[in-house]
């Protein structure tokens, strides 16, 4: 038999040996079309959502609790999502899936119901629970199903599906936002989901080993406290609650203390939920650091790009979706080209242009001021997007081809933890970022601007009825305001992405990976 080559060139271990649990057919393609459906639906509940936020904030809460419609998502993700890569490793991929759907339809539809800022935040943590199990299981399947020759194009077609919803979702969302109303916007999703779920129900079928399974609930519980706390550390910290208060001395402690529980856990326990040794592979090591580090840039764009459209050039919800619709071209393409240059130059060079066309995008982002045109925001956008489609695909491939198929869930769902986990301190670093330097310039305005200024009027500039009841002599000067904090946030993002460009140098190449392989032969 003719040994298989992996991504970087040598000889393929076995995970690369495994072949798909389903053989091409009807059957395999409709399942498919079913996890594209799943996949669109989380896609697009990003992109919907992202042109509605101002209107949303504007109706609910304050521009200083912007940060947590997207941390309640991001933080019970983050959290969930080992655990149900876990378990899918354990029991299967199909009943978790199932799990996943349904939860995270109806965190939608109550989110689409939500009457102020309170319920918001409770049901998008529920939306997000459901996204942990749904996320990294639909991806885990795609990894079954196909063999690893197929594997890559196929994630690169999985990867583009973001790009698809991303041309619907933001334009859906303005609209919507524009014509009805923000609540809408959460139920664009749920037909997707249903038709999901009854397709993988009838059509999915896979062989689980019925001994009795080793479940790892110690390190599931102290992970869960210990990441909770210190999220919300990280979301809180400085702005709602003071660094030396008491509350915030005692989440130290909790995310101290169960943190370290949880790691002397997970090497003690027979089926650890995060199995550490995954770390000592370089390429799965690397493909991480780099999706943490890159998660944190698209959600500094995704989040604060619609404000600057719509607050400081005071231009509608429809024109921030067309100003994000580039992105998600660039991804389509970047994804559909980056899995093809995958299979023949490796992870490394394939990572390596992704995160360059990021940094090119995110540099240029920080040159645009209060009269630049909205062609110009797109075509940067879309050099972002491209490389993000560039990026993201290689490293999905990469963390799934290094692993056996009893360890893929775990290993996909770390890449999607980690990819969370980035998005998740992201959010936080960027909203504290951007409150701090609109005070700062409130501040710097002098006395008789700042005594003038309110946290409501920077809410109301926010929608396009609240800044017509903006006095005239103050428009200008809180537009300034906004534009000088978001342009602050645009310069971190840009100097995260040079970060990350510059850690790529450590994937593994081609060459020494097969020097790595042949000297554990020898040994």
């Amino acid at each position: 038999m003719t040994e298989k080559k992996d991504i970087k060139g040598g000889s393929a271990p076995s995970a690369m040996q495994h072949e798909a649990t389903m053989q091409p057919g009807r059957k395999r393609q409709l399942v498919t079309l079913a996890l594209l459906l799943s996949t669109f639906l989380a896609a697009i509940e990003v992109t919907v959502v992202s042109t509605a936020i101002p209107k949303i904030v504007a109706d609910l809460g304050g521009l200083q609790l912007i940060s947590w419609i997207y941390a309640a998502y991001l933080l019970t993700t983050a959290v969930s999502t080992p655990f149900f890569g876990k378990l899918s490793d354990l029991f299967g991929r199909k009943n978790i899936f199932i799990f996943g759907s349904v939860l995270f339809v109806l965190g939608s539809m109550l989110c689409g119901l939500s009457q102020n800022m309170t319920q918001m935040v409770i049901f998008r943590a529920i939306q997000g629970i459901g996204a942990g199990a749904l996320t990294p299981v639909t991806m885990t399947i795609v990894g079954d199903i196909y063999n690893f020759e197929e594997r890559a194009k196929i994630q690169g077609l999985f990867s583009s599906i973001w790009g698809i919803a991303g041309l619907v979702g933001p334009l859906v969302g303005g609209i919507f936002v524009d014509s009805l109303s923000w609540h809408w916007i959460f139920y664009f999703n749920v037909p997707f989901g249903i038709i999901s779920v009854w397709m993988i129900a009838v059509l999915f079928h896979e062989k689980i080993d019925r001994k009795k399974k080793s479940i790892d609930y110690g390190g599931t519980f102290t992970f869960m406290i210990g990441m909770t706390a210190f999220l919300v550390i990280l979301i809180t910290g400085g702005s709602m609650v003071a660094w030396d208060s008491t509350l915030m001395i005692v989440l130290i402690a909790v995310s101290i203390l169960f943190l370290a529980l949880f790691f002397y856990i997970e090497l003690k326990v027979q089926e650890p939920m995060v199995p550490f040794h995954l770390f000592k592979n370089r390429s799965i090591s690397v493909a991480n650091g780099v999706s943490f580090l890159l998660s944190a840039v698209l959600i500094g764009l995704n989040s604060y790009l619609p404000l600057w459209v719509q607050g400081v050039l005071g231009q509608s919800a429809k024109s921030s979706g067309l100003a994000l619709t580039p992105m998600s071209i660039g991804w389509l393409l970047g994804s559909i080209v980056g899995g093809r240059l995958l299979i023949k130059s490796g992870g490394k060079i394939t990572a390596f242009i992704g995160t360059i066309a990021i940094v090119a995008g995110s540099i240029w982002l920080t040159f645009i001021s209060s009269d630049s045109s909205i062609m110009m925001i797109m075509v940067l956008m879309f050099i972002a997007g491209f490389g993000f489609g560039f990026s993201f695909t290689s490293f999905i491939v990469i963390v799934q081809s290094s692993v056996s198929w009893k360890e893929r869930g775990s290993s996909t769902a770390l890449n999607s933890f980690v990819r969370t986990l980035g998005q998740t301190i992201g959010i936080a670093v960027f909203g504290t970022y951007l409150n701090t330097h609109i005070a700062s310039a409130v501040k710097n305005a002098g006395a008789d601007i700042a005594s003038k200024v309110t946290s409501d009027d920077l809410n109301n500039l926010l929608s396009a009825e609240g800044a017509k009841e903006l006095p005239a002599d103050l428009i200008g000067p809180l537009r300034g305001f906004l534009e000088q904090g978001l342009q602050s946030v645009f310069m971190l993002a840009a100097g995260i992405a040079i970060v990350a460009c510059l850690y790529t140098i450590f994937m593994p190449s081609r060459r020494s990976e097969e020097s790595q392989k042949q000297n554990q032969a020898v040994s």
